[in-house]
């Protein structure tokens, strides 16, 4: 692991292209989104946010009965759900930025190492501050599944701390309804560490991890 000063060097030589940043919703991952854009910017290059989604029973019950309605329903929430990320983070899509915003149908780790495939790619993630007795057992798949396996260097972006209680009380708030009479709920997950650099003054304490051999 190494913090963002070893990032910003990185970027200084040139280093990085483009960067990619994974997007659920989550405060993390809003967080993560407004230190990819500040860097993006910052460097001059591309941004590409990428949130990836499967239909709330899972791929695999899907198959068994699949609807193409109910598929594109959730396909239009992922949309969705892009769009108000950058509405949250940003108040809008940067208008001085490259951005691609990319919807993916997969799981979230997958659809991140596939998108950040290029040389110079950076990949930032937000990740969950880990607090209390049990902050060791709390998982965060996501970030577990890209750290060490990603052919570029993996910036973590801490989310905000909250307070006892806060986090059920937004989990309720964030869940989504469905079409009417499917007797199913989802809600938007997000998973998974870097304060917000101040543009051009080099603040920001993200943990990077180095490039897989």
């Amino acid at each position: 692991m190494s913090d963002a000063g070893d990032e910003r060097g990185m970027a200084g030589e040139g280093a990085v292209r483009r960067v990619v940043v994974g997007v659920s919703g989550s405060l993390a991952s809003l967080a993560a989104l407004r230190y990819a854009t500040a860097l993006a910017r910052r460097e001059s290059v591309p941004l590409l946010a990428v949130l990836a989604w499967q239909p709330p029973e899972g791929e695999g019950l899907y198959a068994r009965r699949p609807d193409r309605d109910w598929a594109r329903h959730w396909g239009e929430d992922a949309r969705n759900r892009l769009r108000s990320a950058f509405s949250d983070a940003l108040g809008a899509t940067p208008a001085d930025l490259a951005v691609e915003r990319r919807i993916v149908r997969d799981a979230p780790a997958a659809a991140l190492r596939t998108a950040a495939d290029r040389p110079g790619d950076l990949l930032v993630v937000g990740a969950t501050p880990r607090r209390g007795r049990l902050a060791g057992l709390r998982r965060r798949p996501v970030l577990r599944a890209v750290q060490g396996r990603t052919a570029c260097p993996v910036l973590t972006v801490p989310g905000p701390v909250l307070r006892p209680g806060e986090a059920r009380v937004l989990r309720r708030n964030a869940r989504t309804s469905v079409p009417e009479g499917s007797g199913t709920e989802a809600r938007a997950d997000g998973d998974r560490r870097a304060e917000e650099p101040a543009e051009g003054s080099g603040d920001g304490h993200g943990t990077r991890t180095g490039r897989r051999d």
